[in-house]
């Protein structure tokens, strides 16, 4: 069950899903979805959301949403003190910023924006608050269910337009929502949903890293192509599993795209262990290749990865990248700075065992220099989303 390559940008990087059937060569295929970014290839099944996962009404939860350049948060609200009512999440726009979150639901009350109460907060003044709270917002929520009644109560009244003249009001502000139909947000409560409507959500059964990883579509040992079907096997052991495709198109398309990842940051690690060599002794070419190993017990040959480098007139093969760390000047200080292809970049000062720095290599953002000795590097913090420049 091979579908068509989505594209979709998320945090200004390009994100790639599509279904396809994966199987580990002997059993038969299950299909699965596979979801691509620049540094990791996630395999992903759909479940169902079981019904206790639903909000409950004395429970307060804490959810963080991205508001969007197009689409702000993605709910709209209602209520406010002169109703005597809680902020309540009236709509939840389809497949905007609070959709996404998975967590927040149509009568929510908002008790918080990012610590600050709004619970005695006129309407206008919750609209204010949610509109200059950053692009990182952090919702305190509570579910009423006794706002069912009131919510539905304004829909009939939207439908009816005569919305304009009620007393409650709901916002239409940009920065919150996008404009658009109803028929494309969430029901108007959760507790009015069919029970034969499940909802559901992809879960990872998978996660692989893309640093040092290799695409194949030989089976493993031998140099017998798989028709139609490839795997990803990462530096730390982990594997796809066979990936079958039965579209060839298809097929070419997740082998370049997968492969264009690889090697984009297999460069950018070239170019940090580059800096510190002299032209005629930098790295030409790293990555994976297979070994012919003769075994005088078996008439024929068997293969093994093996890591290939071309370093100046030297060529290279490893069982695994070689970890390195290099001498540096950081805030006046001699320090060392590792490149461990299981941890990533770290920073130790003098002996310290300790690192004053550490981030994953999917955390790197990008680098700049000077074209001399100083180099900076960019990562993203995986909690705050923020960039810190190293």
């Amino acid at each position: 069950m091979t579908t068509p390559i989505e594209e979709k940008v998320d945090q200004k990087l390009k994100v790639r899903t599509g279904m396809v059937t994966v199987s580990d060569g002997k059993s038969r295929p299950i299909p699965v979805q596979l979801h691509l970014s620049m540094e990791v290839l996630r395999l992903q099944k759909e479940e169902l959301i079981p019904p206790e996962s639903k909000p409950l009404n004395a429970k307060e939860r804490m959810v963080q949403i991205r508001r969007q350049k197009v689409g702000g948060l993605g709910l709209s609200i209602k209520g406010g003190a002169e109703h005597k009512l809680p902020i309540l999440i009236s709509r939840i726009y389809k497949n905007q910023a609070a959709d996404q979150t998975g967590e927040l639901f149509v009568g929510d009350a908002i008790i918080k924006v990012n610590g600050e109460y709004i619970t005695a907060c006129p309407h206008d003044d919750a609209v204010n608050i949610l509109r200059n709270a950053g692009d990182l917002v952090v919702l305190t929520v509570k579910h009423y269910k006794a706002a069912t009644p009131f919510l539905q109560k304004q829909e009939d009244k939207e439908s009816q337009q005569t919305d304009s003249n009620s007393d409650e009001k709901e916002t239409s502000d940009e920065s919150l929502r996008l404009t658009t139909n109803s028929t494309s947000s969430r029901p108007s409560s959760i507790y009015s949903e069919s029970e034969h409507e499940p909802q559901t959500r992809w879960i990872d059964i998978v996660t692989l890293p893309l640093m040092m990883a290799y695409v194949t579509r030989y089976i493993f040992g031998t140099d017998k192509l798989r028709p139609n079907a490839f795997e990803v096997r990462g530096l730390n052991g982990v594997s796809t599993g066979i990936i079958h495709c039965d579209d060839s198109a298809i097929l070419s398309q997740w082998l370049k795209y997968i492969t264009d990842n690889i090697i984009g940051l297999t460069n950018l690690q070239m170019k940090l262990y580059n800096r510190n060599f002299s032209v005629s002794d930098r790295i030409e070419y790293m990555g994976w290749v297979n070994e012919g190993v003769l075994n005088n017990n078996q008439p024929w040959q068997n293969y093994k990865p093996r890591f290939f480098a071309l370093k100046g007139t030297d060529l290279m093969l490893f069982d695994s990248p070689p970890n390195k760390t290099f001498t540096v000047s950081c805030n006046g200080k001699t320090a060392g700075l590792t490149l461990d292809w299981n941890l990533g970049f770290s920073l130790h000062e003098g002996d310290s065992k300790t690192p004053v720095w550490q981030y994953k290599f999917s955390q790197l953002r990008g680098s700049s220099d000077d074209g001399k000795s100083k180099l900076k590097l960019h990562f993203q913090d995986s909690e705050s989303r923020a960039i810190d420049t190293k």
